[in-house]
């Protein structure tokens, strides 16, 4: 994972690549897994960081769906809920077991969602986190304890998964290091090479250097989420959109509101939705919406109609009643949904599953999906690679294999968990160097060895990459990211051997993106 000695193996590939994929979120990042997992010569390029857009904005939930149950989607719900049972086998230190409980204030609510949570722990089967079950007033009380109790009749608990979104994509970067691919942020895909009018190679460009590279490829995987039109119009310009974007935000709140470790679920508001409060680094993630969007922005910003509909809502099922003064950050994300035949349908009525699109020219795209599938989607898309590109066949063993840094043995409180087995080498900076252990933020748990860590071995290169994916700072508390920015950015500058002026823009760049995750007093 050093950029230096990574840009000079692209160049002296002098026979062509198995796969090349672009984009490096969950659906890239999982490609690359599952090619060089397989044996065959993997390169994965990023244009930003890797997770910069949908992959890093989730709720943090690793779900089979409960709402996608309610609409009739099945078979999706079955393929997630045995996902969600695989990232928690292989990915123990990224993946836990949340309860979440549905208070219910209407007298048949409790019955008809214990019903319909019980058929979703039998789909689940012997991957299941957990029966679900009915919860007394009393007990729901106890569970949550800031519940609005006027009109409270009691509830329901059930169990789903919840992970680091960012973290998990950059250990599943490592992890296809680890089985020989090739992975690179910060180099933007321009263009593709073609041979007889078939894709065989793609024009990138580094985007520190401007040094154009031309990479011969076998396949190419287009992974690039809401912006994966842009490379299909690379391939056939003029081509009709195949992405519906849609925007839902969060809105992170402090522990007071949740202090609980149970989460909330409300299974129907106002605009048809699920909303989920979730506790999550000792924090309280709240969310979501689902507004049509025309463009896809690598920096989407929360409107304020979104932001206000989530506190409403939250309003109306917590005792404290959370207000603007109260947000410590929100957040906005993109889904990449396949854009539906009947161009009328809401986006929440569209399915989450994943397609799989193949050119004329043999670019193959792949859309849709969500974080709890990733696995799946990589697999179905290497088999259509390995069947268009004429390579050996080889069996898909990522169903079980450890995600990098696997570890059953760690402290689920303890803020290094994320690393797994790499915490120790983390911490074993100290030995040499004991500041190493001093606060960058100790509101937010964040050593100095982190910064270190990340910009030796896990690429970030900006400080943006350190406090939005490496840490998860600014998604925590966007004020607190803003203080410590200007001390990421001189130890990262005395590490990458860059100067007071680089400082100087990092803090700037940062300011400008961060301010778009709080509101002004």
């Amino acid at each position: 994972m050093k950029r230096k000695s990574i840009l000079k193996r692209i160049r002296a590939k002098v026979k062509e690549w198995d796969i090349v994929i672009i984009g490096g979120g969950a659906t890239g990042l999982g490609c690359a897994v599952d090619a060089a997992s397989r044996g065959y010569k993997t390169l994965l390029l990023e244009q930003v960081d890797f997770s910069k857009g949908t992959s890093s904005r989730s709720t943090k939930l690793v779900h089979g769906g409960v709402r996608y149950l309610q609409q009739g989607d099945v078979s999706l719900v079955f393929e997630a809920l045995k996902e969600r049972g695989l990232m928690f086998k292989n990915a123990p230190h990224l993946v836990s077991n949340q309860s979440f409980v549905i208070p219910t204030y209407d007298w048949w609510g409790g019955p008809f969602y214990a019903i319909g949570l019980k058929v979703y722990d039998l789909m689940a089967g012997k991957l299941g986190l957990g029966p679900s079950k009915h919860l007394s007033y009393e007990e729901t009380i106890e569970a949550i304890p800031t519940v609005e109790k006027t009109g409270l009749k009691g509830g329901v608990i059930y169990h789903d998964g919840q992970f680091d979104d960012s973290r998990m994509a950059i250990s599943l970067a490592l992890t296809a290091v680890d089985y020989g691919a090739t992975v690179l942020n910060y180099c933007k895909v321009t263009g593709l090479l073609k041979k007889d009018e078939l894709v065989n190679g793609v024009i990138a460009v580094d985007e520190e250097t401007g040094e154009e590279l031309r990479i011969k490829a076998k396949s190419v995987i287009n992974a690039t989420g809401v912006f994966a039109d842009e490379v299909i119009r690379m391939d056939e310009p003029g081509k009709k959109e195949l992405i519906t974007p849609s925007q839902g935000i969060h809105v992170v709140l402090d522990k007071s509101f949740l202090p609980n470790k149970h989460a909330v679920m409300v299974p129907q508001t106002d605009d048809g939705r699920v909303m989920f409060a979730v506790p999550w680094h000792k924090h309280v993630v709240v969310g979501t919406t689902d507004t049509l969007v025309q463009n896809a922005d690598m920096e989407p910003v929360a409107l304020e109609k979104e932001v206000d509909f989530v506190l409403k809502t939250a309003g109306r099922y917590l005792v404290k009643h959370p207000t603007r003064k109260d947000v410590l950050s929100v957040f906005a994300g993109l889904r990449p949904l396949a854009k539906p035949e009947d161009e009328k349908k809401a986006t929440k009525e569209i399915s989450r599953g994943h397609k799989i699109i193949i050119s004329v020219s043999g670019l193959i795209t792949i859309i849709g999906g969500k974080w709890t599938t990733y696995r799946k989607m990589a697999e179905d898309t290497i088999e259509k690679a390995i069947m268009l590109a004429g390579l050996p066949e080889r069996e898909c063993i990522t169903k079980h294999m450890p995600v990098h840094g696997y570890t059953m043995d760690f402290d689920p409180g303890d803020p290094l968990a994320v690393y797994g087995l790499e915490k120790e080498d983390l911490l074993a900076l100290a030995e040499d160097d004991p500041s190493m252990n001093d606060w960058i933020s100790e509101k937010l748990q964040i050593i100095k060895a982190q910064i270190i860590w990340a910009v030796r071995n896990e690429l970030a290169r900006t400080v943006e990459d350190m406090l939005a994916r490496r840490t998860r700072a600014l998604f925590l508390d966007a004020r607190e990211s803003l203080r410590i920015a200007p001390k990421v950015a001189k130890i990262m500058a005395t590490e990458l051997g860059n100067d007071k002026s680089w400082e100087a823009n990092q803090i700037e760049s940062f300011e400008i993106i961060a301010k778009n995750y709080f509101f002004n007093e």
